[in-house]
């Protein structure tokens, strides 16, 4: 399964043009190298469909205005991806508070679907700039939505450790066992882990019924939610079945649950009617979460809001649950010691045939 979702996701409108100060960054677009950083950007914005004021200005005056247009254009367009049946239309420019450049809207359309998009060009036409904003304190990684979710570790840790995950995918499992026991153990009681549900449907056909189930579990207790993680985590294979037939995936995954529950001596009635409503609510206002911090896969884990993406090995998880804890004014717990290498065979001190 690819790490990345194929579905469309909402991308960052960060090419909206804020009002500068000196500690916004922009960064340098040269038309004459037309080196720009590669950004699937438009296609998100105007997904958005938002309606734009602006109107096409009158065709420039002279044949070098219509060759800086053209270059433009192709810029433009060659490096967001904009399709090709949509429009591209400069609008004038107009003075900046950026010394040697001037503000440049660009539109992009297609019927009655357009967006705008700031620029900066520079005032010989060389340069074209493009502004980016980064809100540092309303920024949706530093509030992420935690109300109620269960909680593995110390509730009252310092630095928390959100997963949106997807019970179905086999890079979600990678990453599960790698935080539990392993990362658990060596922070202790100094992180605390949450889970969001963020199941890829097209990806996972028994992945919405499985975050469903888990809810349900965890309106009665946050131990056995985690349990039946754990379990989904170790025993995908075994849910989705060797003919792969997803009712009886369903069936399983409610199996399981009330097998988890009779254990743990939970309200079987109550688990129940849960089961049986499949209230999808929650999990897709998680999974709108997802989608507004820019998520394009699972797992993608937010460590006091750094991000990582993947499954990735867990040292390097833990560089980036140390940065966090320093910041928090905790110490991280000391590296594990490596165990040494095994020694060559005798006589053969570099282990070669």
């Amino acid at each position: 399964m690819p790490s990345k979702s194929p579905r469309d996701r909402r991308a960052c409108a960060c090419l909206s043009s804020p009002a500068p100060s000196t500690q916004q960054h922009w960064s340098i677009l040269s038309l004459e190298d037309l080196r720009l950083s590669r950004i699937p950007l438009i296609a998100g914005l105007l997904a958005l469909g938002l309606a734009a004021g602006c109107k096409a200005q009158p065709a420039p005056a002279s044949p070098q205005d219509a060759e800086l247009a053209r270059h433009i254009e192709v810029v433009v367009r060659s490096q967001y991806n904009v399709p090709q049946d949509y429009t591209v239309t400069l609008g004038a420019r107009t003075p900046s508070q950026i010394p040697g450049y001037q503000d440049l809207s660009v539109t992009l359309s297609r019927g009655a679907k357009s967006t705008v998009v700031k620029f900066l060009i520079s005032d010989d036409g060389k340069t074209l700039a493009r502004m980016e904003k980064f809100d540092l304190v309303k920024n949706p990684m530093f509030d992420i939505d935690v109300a109620g979710r269960p909680i593995r570790g110390n509730p009252a840790a310092k630095v928390t450790v959100v997963n949106f995950d997807d019970l179905e995918c086999p890079y979600c499992a990678r990453m599960h066992q790698s935080l539990f026991p392993a990362t658990l153990d060596r922070y202790k009681d100094k992180v605390r882990f949450i889970y969001k549900d963020d199941p890829l449907t097209e990806l996972h056909p028994w992945a919405m019924h499985a975050s469903v189930d888990a809810n349900c579990l965890a309106e009665q207790s946050s131990d056995v939610y985690w349990t039946y993680v754990d379990y989904l985590h170790a025993h995908g294979q075994e849910v989705s079945g060797p003919d792969r037939n997803v009712q009886k995936s369903y069936a399983a995954l409610d199996r399981i649950a009330r097998e988890e529950a009779t254990v743990a001596k939970l309200d079987a009635p109550k688990l129940d009617a849960c089961l049986a409503k499949q209230d999808e609510t929650q999990i897709r206002a998680s999974s709108k979460e997802a989608e507004a911090l820019g998520v394009e896969g699972t797992p993608a884990l937010f460590v006091d809001g750094e991000r990582i993406d993947g499954a990735v090995p867990e040292e390097q998880v833990w560089m980036v649950i140390d940065r966090a804890l320093l910041a928090a004014g905790e110490q991280p717990p000391p590296k594990p010691v490596q165990p040494p290498a095994p020694p060559s065979p005798a006589g053969n001190p570099g282990g070669a045939n």
